[in-house]
């Protein structure tokens, strides 16, 4: 007389079967991974440094389009001491607090004294000038700078 398997066995012999599949499965997709070799994206010493001299190219040309005019767009201090700063739009971080937080000093070029705007203003490297937009000391809003109709 055969004996009928209780149900604890029955998922025991399941778990069994599953673990030896899975260890099958495993140790056959790590042998064919390790014969499998995808080598490197560019082959020789020298398809690498032709890459690097390119990539240096293009830094270096980055660095030669600036911009000749900067516009302080805003400037923010943290408790913590560091602040942001956002020149022509784009953020950048300083490690430490501005004397002044409506004023943003911007170092100047080779042989120029540093520059020290308020915010909202524009200097203008090449003529070395500053423009504020509150010149004639009015502002305008929008409604105000249209033509009156007739």
């Amino acid at each position: 007389m055969r004996r009928e398997p209780v149900t604890g066995e029955k998922h025991m012999e399941f778990a069994r079967r599953l673990f030896a599949g899975a260890f099958l499965l495993v140790v056959a997709t790590g042998q064919v991974a390790a014969q499998e070799n995808l080598g490197r994206l560019f082959f020789t010493e020298q398809q690498r440094q032709d890459l690097d001299r390119r990539r240096q190219a293009n830094i270096r040309e980055a660095a030669v389009v600036v911009e000749s005019s900067v516009t302080v767009n805003g400037q923010v201090s943290r408790s913590s001491g560091r602040s942001t700063t956002w020149l022509n739009g784009v953020p950048r971080d300083n490690a430490r607090r501005p004397l002044d937080p409506a004023r943003v000093t911007l170092p100047g070029g080779e042989g120029t004294p540093s520059v020290n705007l308020k915010i909202g203003q524009t200097l203008d490297k090449i003529r070395g000038e500053v423009r504020d937009p509150v010149e004639s000391g009015r502002i305008l809003t929008p409604s105000q700078k249209r033509e009156p109709r007739p």
